[in-house]
């Protein structure tokens, strides 16, 4: 069974889940390539060696450009702020390395521009990584969408909600500092990424952006707490999305319901085994919401276990993205989410920063 030398740049929190879920991914599903963890870059000699040793890669290194250059070294994860993304995919995709991207694609449009463009010239397998969207129930949404179970789609409400920075006194971290690190460029991505996967394209957006804590440990805070939007999709159905890292009691609220002519589907990522489904059918008295635990039934769930309800978690979902990036090597073509879909959503966020400075509608194809 072939081999494939995987390099991951960046060794903490995604640089872990990565490298557990390539050294995972061939046991639980059984993939045709088996990976092999070959290196790890990180920010110095000494971070680099202890991630090595930590995760079990054969070599390590603090340059991230001796990671990509290394003949060792078949594909490519970028786990590193995104400032970097750009310097390290363009050079991975010049010498035809498939690339796995933590979102967001890059720290700005020109940047994602770029890495697109890169990408496509270069004729190399590439992938963003959306973990969220991969657990068995989403995927069994989408389906049930597709299905036409829930009849016409007449309205879509999302949120990516949490409370790390709802403290006021909490102090200041680069997470508060820097417009890509905000809630915009931070959690927004996920569940704009959600809306795409479920709803289709976004055409058009209008919403307002606010910094709810503007000073921390007698530091200015220079980007976002809470984001509000309202949008229409290309399929012509209007919705709404909020995010906010200030939300008082939210731990993980990616969060969605769908409403539509015969039924509805609600969605919540703090009970992610779960999927909640309302068919507008039978005597009034008799109807309501009903919980779907996922099973074996549903998507990527049975090569983890076997009991319906037993559940899977965060990591399991990088272990499907995973398995997802390995098939799209395989098979030689991209897979969904690829860099395409990463700029589609960097584009939603500038269109919604355009709009609340201008307080106007924006258009998704403006930017």
């Amino acid at each position: 069974m072939p081999e494939l030398g995987i390099g991951i740049v960046g060794g903490g929190y995604m640089g872990k889940a990565h490298a557990v879920a390539f050294s995972a991914v061939g046991a639980v599903f059984d993939t045709a390539l088996r990976p092999r963890l070959e290196m790890v870059a990180a920010s110095s000699p000494e971070a680099s060696e202890r991630y090595r040793k930590q995760y079990g890669f054969r070599r390590a290194v603090a340059d991230w450009r001796e990671l990509v250059d290394d003949d060792r070294v078949e594909a490519v994860i970028i786990a590193t702020p995104q400032s970097l993304h750009r310097d390290i995919a363009c050079a991975a995709l010049a010498l035809g390395k498939p690339v796995l991207c933590e979102k967001p694609l890059g720290a700005s449009l020109e940047d994602s521009r770029a890495m697109v463009a890169a990408a496509e010239a270069s004729g190399a397998v590439n992938m963003m990584g959306f973990n969220y969207i991969r657990t068995p129930a989403s995927q069994f949404a989408r389906k049930l969408l597709l299905d036409g179970r829930i009849g016409d789609v007449t309205c879509f409400r999302a949120e990516h909600t949490e409370d790390f920075l709802a403290d006021p006194e909490a102090p200041a971290t680069w997470r508060t500092q820097g417009l890509a690190n905000g809630t915009m460029g931070d959690l927004s991505p996920h569940i704009i990424n959600a809306a795409h996967r479920l709803m289709g394209p976004i055409a058009q957006v209008i919403g307002l952006v606010e910094t709810v804590h503007a000073e921390r440990s007698g530091q200015s805070v220079t980007n976002d707490d809470q984001a509000l939007m309202m949008v229409r999709f290309e399929s012509g159905v209007a919705g709404s999305i909020f995010v906010s890292r200030v939300a008082t009691g939210r731990k993980m609220g990616y969060a969605y319901q769908i409403d539509g002519t015969r039924g509805a589907i609600r969605f919540d990522g703090e009970d992610q085994n779960a999927l909640w489904l309302y068919s507008a059918e039978g005597p009034d008295a008799e109807r309501g919401f009903r919980k779907i635990l996922t099973g074996p039934d549903h998507p990527d769930y049975l090569a983890f276990c076997q009991g319906p309800g037993h559940g899977t978690g965060f990591q399991d979902q990088v272990i499907i993205e995973a398995k997802d990036f390995l098939a799209a090597i395989a098979q030689g073509e991209s897979l969904w989410p690829d860099f395409r879909e990463g700029l589609q959503v960097n584009r939603v966020i500038a269109a919604v920063h355009a709009s609340h400075v201008e307080g106007s509608w924006k258009s998704v194809n403006d930017f």
